[in-house]
């Protein structure tokens, strides 16, 4: 685990309609990320946004960086 890990533990993951998942953000309160997650998904795309702890859910080895290499 590295510095950036330790202090930006939370992740706001986006699913687009093909299944594809990417990492929209990093966050340091699981609060921070949901506000960040809830003001996206309130926009009425047809994206799925959620937040998630580094480390948890087998989702994390599938998700992309917004630039699109993998996490």
């Amino acid at each position: 685990m590295n510095d950036s890990t330790i202090s930006l533990p939370w992740l706001v993951i986006r699913q687009d309609d093909n299944g594809n998942r990417y990492r929209v953000g990093r966050y340091a309160t699981r609060a921070e990320a949901q506000k960040i997650a809830d003001s996206l998904d309130s926009r009425g795309h047809k994206q799925l946004y959620w937040v998630e702890r580094i480390g948890q859910g087998q989702a994390q080895a599938q998700v992309q960086n917004g630039d699109g290499t993998r996490n």
